[in-house]
């Protein structure tokens, strides 16, 4: 392999911009580049960073319907109510200027990364300014135009992979990804997400586990609002491994969507920088215990732009480059004062919260007044028995 971690990056990536005053700022992008610069880690030998060529409609149909590409790139001249129809033009997906070129330059980024892997260009590839896990066949959703994950998945079903792993551990529920792939027993989706009754997009239940030549190929664990660090990830162990190694996936693809931090605006779960960047290591593991080593990996949610994004998204840009941060690093002086300059706000001294989450594992016990044990076992009922898994408890 060429490079151990490829990183298309274009500065033009920031040029997806809602608005100023939209919670997907582009700056925590760009402040997760400085950071990971500032830190060494993108100027390691063993990391690439490789131009981003913009995605052709071709590839963006590979997910999405031609009449939906369409008005993207038409927006101005769509009706009102066609655009409405699309999603486009709303609260969550307002319009701005260049829109279709700014997303299909952030699939381009995705699909190059998804290339860079399955070739063996690269071991490990990742985009952090994708992620874009809600955006349907013809629907903008969630401040998500074009779904860069599903289509770098098509892209890889299309260049021959019969076994992909997908692992969402945004807040929200990565339906976008699940609806692309819900019938195709090709594709495994797991998505760690906020229960759906108190956040958006309101789907995400144990029970949605597949369409009938896929039955327990959707796995969604829902988790209370509230959940802390140590809670989530004996949550996670309870569920990611057992079903990453039973299926044996040919590459594992993961969105690190870090909209889980308790300082988060628009999520209510209360994981700590050291709970995420422990997931992030977990993850690492499992691709190279489970897929040979390929990993595919994106950004996505994450709201708190200075205080959390680009601290968890360094980290996990570090462990993919195999040169980990160690948590008490401070963040660099330099890039403390960029960040104040392009958001006014001060930035943390440390790569870390301070937090030091002990697990404890799903065979140690369950415990049926605990909301969250009750959501894991009806993960594993819903699901474990399609591979041959034992529920235990």
């Amino acid at each position: 392999m060429d490079a151990s971690l490829l990183v298309p990056w274009d500065e033009r990536l920031t040029a997806y911009d809602f608005g100023h005053d939209h919670p997907l700022a582009p700056v925590r992008v760009e402040l997760t580049m400085r950071l990971a610069r500032d830190l060494g880690v993108l100027d390691a030998p063993e990391v690439l960073l490789a131009p981003v060529p913009a995605a052709p409609d071709e590839v963006l149909e590979l997910v999405h319907a031609p009449e939906y590409i369409h008005a993207v790139k038409n927006v101005a001249h769509v009706p009102q109510s066609e655009r409405a129809r699309f999603g486009l033009g709303t609260d969550d997906n307002p319009l701005f200027p260049g829109m279709h070129e700014a997303s299909a330059l952030v699939v381009g980024a995705s699909v190059a990364a998804a290339d860079a892997v399955w070739s063996g260009a690269a071991g490990h590839a990742a985009n952090m300014a994708g992620g874009l896990h809600h955006a349907m066949r013809a629907h903008a959703s969630g401040f998500c135009l074009y779904n860069d994950v599903a289509i770098a998945i098509a892209r890889l079903l299309e260049q021959g992979a019969t076994r992909v792993a997908y692992v969402d551990i945004d807040a929200h529920h990565g339906d976008g990804v699940q609806a692309a792939f819900y019938n195709d027993p090709r594709v495994l989706t797991i998505s760690v997400h906020e229960h759906p009754s108190t956040l958006f997009p309101g789907t995400g239940l144990a029970q949605e586990c597949g369409g009938p030549d896929a039955q327990g190929m959707a796995v969604n664990l829902a988790l209370p609002a509230g959940t802390r660090d140590a809670h989530w990830l004996r949550a996670f162990e309870a569920v990611v491994p057992p079903l990453l190694s039973a299926f044996d996936p040919q590459i594992l693809v993961t969105q690190h969507g870090c909209d889980s931090h308790a300082l988060d605006p628009l999520a209510h779960l209360m994981l700590s920088v050291d709970g995420q960047r422990l997931a992030a290591e977990a993850l690492h593991r499992l691709a190279h215990e489970h897929a040979g080593g390929r990993w595919l990996l994106f950004g996505g949610g994450g709201y708190a732009v200075v205080e959390v994004v680009p601290r968890i998204w360094t980290h996990v840009l570090a462990e993919a480059a195999h040169r980990p941060i160690p948590p008490r690093t401070e963040t660099p002086e330099q890039w403390r004062v960029f960040a104040a300059e392009r958001s006014g706000r001060l930035a943390p001294l440390t790569m870390s919260d301070g937090q030091h989450p002990e697990l404890r594992l799903w065979v140690d016990g369950f415990n049926p007044a605990d909301p969250i044990d009750r959501e894991v076992l009806a993960t594993r009922r819903a699901v474990f028995p399609h591979h041959g898994l034992d529920i235990l408890f």
